[in-house]
């Protein structure tokens, strides 16, 4: 089993299942693996990875993300953002760089470089920590 001083809390991820269906507002200060259903709006201040049978109808901010599965919505990626070849985007894209490998589809318009991301992904968390508490 694990001992205690072997488990950090940086170390942790948050795992949505493929059995798992989220509506509603999501903010992560860890990695974010989506292998389910989301929809709303989505928010890390690290990495997202999306998988392949996972699908996203939400705005999507991260420090880096890799899709592989469908994304409904608009992504601001302070980072990098790589769309595999299963991978589905549909919405605009603002990212420091981006990859894209054959096969995957992106419709949306998108911008990258090193330009002032909209709202930086921390920014992005508060804003949807506020918005949760004003709703309960």
């Amino acid at each position: 089993m694990f001992k205690k001083d072997t488990l950090k809390e940086d170390d942790m991820e948050t795992i949505i299942g493929p059995s798992v269906q989220l509506e509603g507002t999501f903010a992560s200060d860890g990695d974010v693996i989506i292998e389910g259903a989301v929809k709303g709006a989505l928010a890390t201040t690290e990495n997202l990875r999306i998988g392949e049978r996972a699908v996203v109808d939400a705005s999507v901010k991260a420090a880096n993300a890799v899709i592989s599965g469908t994304v409904n919505g608009p992504l601001d990626i302070s980072g990098k953002l790589e769309i595999l070849s299963s991978g589905k985007v549909n919405g605009d894209v603002l990212c420091k760089s981006i990859i894209i490998q054959e096969g995957a589809v992106l419709n949306g318009t998108w911008k990258m470089g090193s330009q002032k991301m909209g709202i930086e992904a921390k920014d992005a968390h508060q804003h949807l920590r506020d918005e949760v508490k004003r709703a309960t």
